[in-house]
Protein backbone atom coordinates (compact mmCIF):
# COMPACT_ATOMS: atom_id res chain seq x y z
CA UNK A 1 0.00 0.00 0.00
CA UNK A 2 1.08 3.58 -0.63
CA UNK A 3 0.25 6.55 1.60
CA UNK A 4 -0.11 10.22 0.79
CA UNK A 5 -0.29 13.35 2.95
CA UNK A 6 -3.86 14.67 2.97
CA UNK A 7 -3.81 18.25 1.72
CA UNK A 8 -1.93 20.62 4.03
CA UNK A 9 -2.53 18.43 7.07
CA UNK A 10 0.02 16.09 8.60
CA UNK A 11 -2.28 13.09 8.14
CA UNK A 12 -1.17 10.16 5.98
CA UNK A 13 -3.92 8.23 4.22
CA UNK A 14 -3.77 5.10 2.12
CA UNK A 15 -4.28 5.74 -1.60
CA UNK A 16 -7.23 3.37 -1.43
CA UNK A 17 -10.09 3.99 0.99
CA UNK A 18 -12.72 1.39 1.78
CA UNK A 19 -16.23 2.71 1.20
CA UNK A 20 -19.20 1.31 3.12
CA UNK A 21 -21.93 2.28 0.67
CA UNK A 22 -22.82 -1.41 0.34
CA UNK A 23 -23.17 -2.05 4.08
CA UNK A 24 -26.69 -2.66 5.36
CA UNK A 25 -28.80 -2.58 2.20
CA UNK A 26 -31.67 -0.61 3.74
CA UNK A 27 -34.17 1.04 1.39
CA UNK A 28 -32.81 2.07 -2.02
CA UNK A 29 -29.28 1.12 -0.93
CA UNK A 30 -30.30 -2.52 -1.42
CA UNK A 31 -29.73 -1.96 -5.16
CA UNK A 32 -26.04 -1.42 -4.43
CA UNK A 33 -25.34 -4.04 -1.76
CA UNK A 34 -26.73 -5.71 1.33
CA UNK A 35 -23.66 -6.70 3.33
CA UNK A 36 -24.26 -7.59 6.95
CA UNK A 37 -21.71 -7.86 9.73
CA UNK A 38 -20.08 -11.18 8.65
CA UNK A 39 -19.57 -10.06 5.05
CA UNK A 40 -18.44 -6.59 6.10
CA UNK A 41 -15.98 -8.03 8.60
CA UNK A 42 -14.38 -10.24 5.97
CA UNK A 43 -13.91 -7.34 3.55
CA UNK A 44 -12.65 -4.96 6.23
CA UNK A 45 -10.16 -7.62 7.32
CA UNK A 46 -8.66 -8.00 3.85
CA UNK A 47 -8.50 -4.20 3.48
CA UNK A 48 -6.60 -3.83 6.75
CA UNK A 49 -4.31 -6.70 5.76
CA UNK A 50 -3.60 -4.88 2.48
CA UNK A 51 -2.66 -1.69 4.35
CA UNK A 52 -5.84 0.33 3.90
CA UNK A 53 -6.06 2.74 6.84
CA UNK A 54 -9.08 4.85 5.86
CA UNK A 55 -12.73 3.80 6.03
CA UNK A 56 -15.47 6.00 4.62
CA UNK A 57 -19.11 6.10 5.64
CA UNK A 58 -22.01 8.55 6.10
CA UNK A 59 -24.94 8.98 8.43
CA UNK A 60 -27.44 8.50 5.60
CA UNK A 61 -26.03 5.24 4.18
CA UNK A 62 -28.82 2.76 4.85
CA UNK A 63 -30.17 5.30 7.37
CA UNK A 64 -27.29 4.79 9.78
CA UNK A 65 -26.99 1.03 9.45
CA UNK A 66 -23.71 1.29 7.52
CA UNK A 67 -22.17 3.22 10.41
CA UNK A 68 -23.47 0.67 12.91
CA UNK A 69 -21.94 -2.21 10.96
CA UNK A 70 -18.62 -0.45 10.53
CA UNK A 71 -18.52 0.41 14.22
CA UNK A 72 -19.14 -3.20 15.21
CA UNK A 73 -16.58 -4.57 12.76
CA UNK A 74 -13.84 -2.14 13.84
CA UNK A 75 -14.40 -2.56 17.59
CA UNK A 76 -11.11 -3.38 19.28
CA UNK A 77 -8.99 -1.94 16.49
CA UNK A 78 -10.50 1.50 16.09
CA UNK A 79 -7.28 3.27 17.06
CA UNK A 80 -5.38 1.55 14.24
CA UNK A 81 -7.47 3.10 11.44
CA UNK A 82 -9.07 6.35 10.33
CA UNK A 83 -12.82 6.86 9.91
CA UNK A 84 -14.63 9.46 7.87
CA UNK A 85 -18.32 10.24 8.03
CA UNK A 86 -20.66 12.90 6.67
CA UNK A 87 -23.78 14.91 7.44
CA UNK A 88 -26.16 17.12 5.48
CA UNK A 89 -28.61 14.75 3.75
CA UNK A 90 -32.11 14.12 5.06
CA UNK A 91 -32.26 11.57 7.88
CA UNK A 92 -35.89 11.94 8.96
CA UNK A 93 -39.16 13.67 8.23
CA UNK A 94 -38.74 16.67 10.51
CA UNK A 95 -37.99 20.21 9.31
CA UNK A 96 -34.49 20.11 10.84
CA UNK A 97 -33.62 16.58 9.71
CA UNK A 98 -31.38 17.87 6.92
CA UNK A 99 -28.96 20.68 6.21
CA UNK A 100 -25.86 22.17 7.82
CA UNK A 101 -27.40 24.12 10.68
CA UNK A 102 -25.63 24.03 14.03
CA UNK A 103 -28.57 21.98 15.32
CA UNK A 104 -28.35 19.35 12.60
CA UNK A 105 -24.55 19.08 12.35
CA UNK A 106 -23.89 18.67 16.08
CA UNK A 107 -26.82 16.31 16.58
CA UNK A 108 -25.86 14.12 13.63
CA UNK A 109 -22.22 13.98 14.65
CA UNK A 110 -23.16 12.78 18.11
CA UNK A 111 -25.49 10.15 16.63
CA UNK A 112 -22.75 8.99 14.26
CA UNK A 113 -20.28 8.67 17.13
CA UNK A 114 -22.68 6.36 18.97
CA UNK A 115 -23.29 4.20 15.91
CA UNK A 116 -19.58 4.02 15.15
CA UNK A 117 -18.74 3.14 18.79
CA UNK A 118 -16.01 5.76 18.90
CA UNK A 119 -15.29 9.07 20.60
CA UNK A 120 -14.10 10.87 17.48
CA UNK A 121 -14.41 10.98 13.70
CA UNK A 122 -11.11 11.55 11.92
CA UNK A 123 -12.51 13.40 8.90
CA UNK A 124 -16.02 14.85 9.02
CA UNK A 125 -17.53 15.98 5.73
CA UNK A 126 -20.34 18.33 4.93
CA UNK A 127 -21.96 15.95 2.46
CA UNK A 128 -23.52 18.59 0.21
CA UNK A 129 -23.88 22.36 -0.02
CA UNK A 130 -26.62 24.01 2.02
CA UNK A 131 -27.56 27.36 0.51
CA UNK A 132 -29.93 28.24 3.37
CA UNK A 133 -27.62 27.94 6.37
CA UNK A 134 -25.08 30.79 6.64
CA UNK A 135 -21.53 29.59 6.01
CA UNK A 136 -20.53 31.22 9.30
CA UNK A 137 -22.98 29.02 11.21
CA UNK A 138 -21.81 25.84 9.52
CA UNK A 139 -18.14 26.54 10.17
CA UNK A 140 -18.77 27.60 13.77
CA UNK A 141 -20.56 24.30 14.40
CA UNK A 142 -17.68 22.34 12.87
CA UNK A 143 -15.22 24.36 14.96
CA UNK A 144 -17.21 23.40 18.07
CA UNK A 145 -16.94 19.73 17.18
CA UNK A 146 -13.19 20.07 16.59
CA UNK A 147 -12.68 21.93 19.88
CA UNK A 148 -14.65 19.22 21.71
CA UNK A 149 -12.39 16.54 20.23
CA UNK A 150 -15.28 14.84 18.43
CA UNK A 151 -13.83 15.65 15.00
CA UNK A 152 -10.15 15.79 14.01
CA UNK A 153 -10.33 17.24 10.47
CA UNK A 154 -13.11 18.69 8.33
CA UNK A 155 -13.85 18.40 4.63
CA UNK A 156 -16.55 19.03 2.07
CA UNK A 157 -18.16 16.89 -0.59
CA UNK A 158 -20.02 17.69 -3.80
CA UNK A 159 -19.33 21.43 -3.56
CA UNK A 160 -18.89 23.73 -6.54
CA UNK A 161 -15.82 25.93 -6.84
CA UNK A 162 -17.42 29.05 -5.38
CA UNK A 163 -18.91 27.05 -2.50
CA UNK A 164 -15.43 25.88 -1.52
CA UNK A 165 -13.78 29.28 -1.89
CA UNK A 166 -16.50 31.03 0.10
CA UNK A 167 -16.11 28.49 2.90
CA UNK A 168 -12.31 28.80 2.93
CA UNK A 169 -12.52 32.59 2.94
CA UNK A 170 -14.83 32.57 5.97
CA UNK A 171 -12.59 30.05 7.74
CA UNK A 172 -9.56 32.29 7.21
CA UNK A 173 -11.44 35.48 8.18
CA UNK A 174 -12.98 34.01 11.33
CA UNK A 175 -9.98 31.84 12.24
CA UNK A 176 -11.97 28.65 11.99
CA UNK A 177 -10.61 25.24 10.94
CA UNK A 178 -10.25 24.96 7.16
CA UNK A 179 -11.33 22.10 4.97
CA UNK A 180 -8.31 19.84 4.47
CA UNK A 181 -9.97 17.74 1.79
CA UNK A 182 -12.88 17.45 -0.55
CA UNK A 183 -14.55 14.25 -1.68
CA UNK A 184 -15.67 14.41 -5.30
CA UNK A 185 -16.83 12.32 -8.21
CA UNK A 186 -14.02 12.19 -10.75
CA UNK A 187 -13.36 9.53 -13.39
CA UNK A 188 -12.16 9.17 -16.95
CA UNK A 189 -15.82 9.44 -17.94
CA UNK A 190 -16.52 12.46 -15.70
CA UNK A 191 -13.65 14.95 -15.76
CA UNK A 192 -15.64 18.11 -15.02
CA UNK A 193 -13.80 18.47 -11.71
CA UNK A 194 -10.81 19.65 -13.73
CA UNK A 195 -12.51 22.98 -14.52
CA UNK A 196 -12.50 24.25 -10.93
CA UNK A 197 -12.27 21.60 -8.22
CA UNK A 198 -8.80 20.22 -8.97
CA UNK A 199 -7.26 23.67 -9.57
CA UNK A 200 -8.72 24.83 -6.24
CA UNK A 201 -7.26 21.77 -4.54
CA UNK A 202 -3.80 22.50 -5.94
CA UNK A 203 -4.00 26.20 -5.10
CA UNK A 204 -5.60 25.91 -1.64
CA UNK A 205 -3.90 22.72 -0.48
CA UNK A 206 -6.92 20.44 -0.33
CA UNK A 207 -6.54 16.70 -0.59
CA UNK A 208 -8.92 14.96 -2.97
CA UNK A 209 -10.79 11.76 -2.20
CA UNK A 210 -12.62 10.34 -5.20
CA UNK A 211 -15.96 8.61 -4.74
CA UNK A 212 -17.13 5.99 -7.23
CA UNK A 213 -13.80 6.04 -9.12
CA UNK A 214 -15.07 3.35 -11.52
CA UNK A 215 -18.30 5.22 -12.28
CA UNK A 216 -20.37 2.68 -10.34
CA UNK A 217 -18.59 -0.17 -12.13
CA UNK A 218 -19.15 1.16 -15.65
CA UNK A 219 -15.36 1.49 -16.13
CA UNK A 220 -14.56 -1.95 -14.72
CA UNK A 221 -14.65 -3.68 -18.11
CA UNK A 222 -17.73 -5.71 -17.22
CA UNK A 223 -20.00 -3.31 -19.11
CA UNK A 224 -19.35 -3.19 -22.85
CA UNK A 225 -20.78 -1.62 -25.95
CA UNK A 226 -23.76 -3.52 -27.37
CA UNK A 227 -23.85 -6.03 -24.50
CA UNK A 228 -26.80 -6.39 -22.13
CA UNK A 229 -26.33 -4.96 -18.64
CA UNK A 230 -24.77 -7.76 -16.54
CA UNK A 231 -26.99 -9.29 -13.89
CA UNK A 232 -25.91 -8.64 -10.33
CA UNK A 233 -24.73 -5.09 -11.08
CA UNK A 234 -26.26 -1.99 -9.54
CA UNK A 235 -27.31 -0.82 -13.01
CA UNK A 236 -29.22 -4.06 -13.53
CA UNK A 237 -30.99 -3.35 -10.22
CA UNK A 238 -32.00 0.11 -11.40
CA UNK A 239 -29.33 2.37 -9.87
CA UNK A 240 -28.81 5.48 -12.03
CA UNK A 241 -25.91 7.37 -10.42
CA UNK A 242 -23.67 8.76 -11.83
CA UNK A 243 -25.53 10.00 -14.91
CA UNK A 244 -23.93 9.22 -18.26
CA UNK A 245 -24.48 12.09 -20.69
CA UNK A 246 -22.52 10.70 -23.65
CA UNK A 247 -22.89 6.93 -23.88
CA UNK A 248 -20.78 6.71 -27.04
CA UNK A 249 -17.89 8.46 -25.29
CA UNK A 250 -18.25 6.08 -22.34
CA UNK A 251 -17.85 3.05 -24.60
CA UNK A 252 -14.89 4.64 -26.37
CA UNK A 253 -13.21 5.08 -23.00
CA UNK A 254 -14.02 1.50 -22.00
CA UNK A 255 -12.55 0.25 -25.29
CA UNK A 256 -9.24 1.96 -24.53
CA UNK A 257 -9.24 0.74 -20.92
CA UNK A 258 -9.81 -2.83 -22.02
CA UNK A 259 -7.18 -2.57 -24.76
CA UNK A 260 -4.51 -1.25 -22.40
CA UNK A 261 -5.54 -3.74 -19.71
CA UNK A 262 -5.29 -6.66 -22.12
CA UNK A 263 -1.83 -5.52 -23.24
CA UNK A 264 -0.71 -5.43 -19.60
CA UNK A 265 -2.63 -8.58 -18.56
CA UNK A 266 -4.56 -6.63 -15.96
CA UNK A 267 -8.18 -5.56 -15.62
CA UNK A 268 -9.67 -2.42 -17.12
CA UNK A 269 -10.56 -1.39 -13.56
CA UNK A 270 -6.90 -1.34 -12.56
CA UNK A 271 -6.06 0.91 -15.50
CA UNK A 272 -8.87 3.34 -14.61
CA UNK A 273 -7.76 3.51 -10.96
CA UNK A 274 -4.08 3.86 -11.85
CA UNK A 275 -4.92 6.83 -14.11
CA UNK A 276 -6.74 8.60 -11.27
CA UNK A 277 -3.73 8.16 -9.00
CA UNK A 278 -1.66 10.21 -11.46
CA UNK A 279 -3.99 13.23 -11.25
CA UNK A 280 -3.20 16.45 -9.33
CA UNK A 281 -4.03 16.53 -5.59
CA UNK A 282 -5.67 13.09 -5.61
CA UNK A 283 -4.98 11.56 -2.20
CA UNK A 284 -7.16 8.46 -2.12
CA UNK A 285 -9.80 6.57 -4.09
CA UNK A 286 -12.92 5.46 -2.23
CA UNK A 287 -13.89 2.05 -3.52
CA UNK A 288 -16.31 -0.66 -2.52
CA UNK A 289 -17.48 -3.95 -3.89
CA UNK A 290 -19.48 -7.05 -3.27
CA UNK A 291 -16.77 -9.71 -3.53
CA UNK A 292 -13.31 -10.35 -2.20
CA UNK A 293 -12.05 -10.73 -5.78
CA UNK A 294 -13.12 -7.16 -6.61
CA UNK A 295 -11.21 -5.80 -3.64
CA UNK A 296 -8.05 -7.73 -4.43
CA UNK A 297 -8.17 -6.62 -8.06
CA UNK A 298 -8.40 -2.98 -6.93
CA UNK A 299 -5.46 -3.41 -4.56
CA UNK A 300 -3.27 -4.33 -7.53
CA UNK A 301 -3.85 -0.91 -9.10
CA UNK A 302 -1.67 0.69 -6.43
CA UNK A 303 1.54 -0.76 -7.87
CA UNK A 304 0.55 -0.32 -11.52
CA UNK A 305 2.53 2.43 -13.26
CA UNK A 306 1.13 3.63 -16.55
CA UNK A 307 3.47 4.70 -19.33
CA UNK A 308 3.36 8.21 -20.76
CA UNK A 309 1.92 6.76 -23.95
CA UNK A 310 -0.86 4.95 -22.07
CA UNK A 311 -1.74 8.11 -20.13
CA UNK A 312 -1.83 10.06 -23.39
CA UNK A 313 -4.22 7.49 -24.89
CA UNK A 314 -6.54 7.74 -21.91
CA UNK A 315 -6.41 11.54 -21.90
CA UNK A 316 -7.17 11.72 -25.60
CA UNK A 317 -10.28 9.56 -25.44
CA UNK A 318 -11.65 11.22 -22.30
CA UNK A 319 -10.58 14.87 -22.60
CA UNK A 320 -13.21 17.49 -21.78
CA UNK A 321 -13.74 20.57 -23.97
CA UNK A 322 -12.25 23.90 -22.95
CA UNK A 323 -15.34 25.93 -22.12
CA UNK A 324 -15.10 29.70 -21.58
CA UNK A 325 -13.00 31.26 -20.10
CA UNK A 326 -10.56 28.37 -20.37
CA UNK A 327 -10.27 28.40 -24.17
CA UNK A 328 -9.42 32.09 -23.96
CA UNK A 329 -6.78 31.41 -21.32
CA UNK A 330 -5.39 28.63 -23.48
CA UNK A 331 -4.99 31.07 -26.36
CA UNK A 332 -3.38 33.93 -24.42
CA UNK A 333 -2.17 32.94 -20.94
CA UNK A 334 -0.19 29.68 -21.24
CA UNK A 335 3.19 31.31 -20.53
CA UNK A 336 1.96 32.44 -17.12
CA UNK A 337 0.04 29.35 -15.97
CA UNK A 338 0.47 28.27 -12.35
CA UNK A 339 0.46 24.64 -11.19
CA UNK A 340 -3.23 25.15 -10.35
CA UNK A 341 -3.98 26.26 -13.92
CA UNK A 342 -2.18 23.21 -15.25
CA UNK A 343 -4.51 20.90 -13.33
CA UNK A 344 -6.88 21.61 -16.22
CA UNK A 345 -4.65 22.83 -19.02
CA UNK A 346 -1.66 20.48 -18.89
CA UNK A 347 -3.23 17.87 -21.17
CA UNK A 348 -3.86 20.58 -23.76
CA UNK A 349 -0.55 22.36 -23.27
CA UNK A 350 1.38 19.15 -23.93
CA UNK A 351 -0.50 18.17 -27.10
Amino acid sequence: MQYRILGRSGLKVSVLTMGTFTFGGSGPFAMVGQQGVPEARRLVDICIDAGVNLFDTANMYSTGLAEEILGEVLEGRRDDVLITSKARMRTGTGPNDEGLSRHHLIRECERSLKRLRTDHIDIYYTHEWDGVTPVEEKLAALDTLVQQGKVRYIGCSNYSGWHIMKSLAVSDRDRRPRFVTQQIHYTLEAREAEYELLPISVDQGLGVLVWSPLAAGLLSGKHRRGVATPEGTRQFAGWTEPPIRDIEKLWNIVDVLVSIGDSRSVSAAQIALAWLLTRPSVSSLVFGGRTEAQFRDNFAAVSLELTAEEIAQLNEVSRIPLIYPYWHQRNFATERFSPADLALHEDFALK
